[in-house]
């Protein structure tokens, strides 16, 4: 039997833009990305911790070292500003290794987007 479990979560990071005419996603810093053991156009949820808006979308890899947690297209309507968001992505493998694996999980500051040292 396979099952899903957390593969990745970039655990309350901040939105600094937004940019409803692009065609979707979320771009996010590649070093919060490395960090995460995501890759660009992998399938992730965002969920908007100021108003529970909850979303899938994809990622684009942004500029290293800039901060950036930009949601575009339409997911760009379900957030503001400054909002804090978690970014999370599943994987599926044998319920055996499931009970083993452990996820990348990262923090990084909410002022700056950084990860913290």
């Amino acid at each position: 039997m396979e099952i899903a479990v957390l593969k990745s979560k970039i655990h309350r990071a901040r939105v600094t833009e937004a940019n409803i005419d692009y065609i979707g996603s979320v771009t996010i810093d590649e070093d919060l990305m490395n960090a995460a053991n995501l890759i660009e156009n992998e399938q992730v949820h965002v969920f908007n911790y100021r108003n529970g808006e909850r979303f899938i979308t994809y990622v684009i890899k942004g500029a290293r070292g800039s901060g950036v947690i930009c949601l575009n297209g339409p997911a760009a309507l379900k957030v503001g500003l400054n909002d804090e968001v978690i970014i999370v992505s599943f994987a599926t493998m044998d319920f055996e290794a499931a009970k083993t694996f452990r996820p990348n999980v990262i923090f990084p500051d909410p002022a700056t987007n950084k990860l913290k040292l």
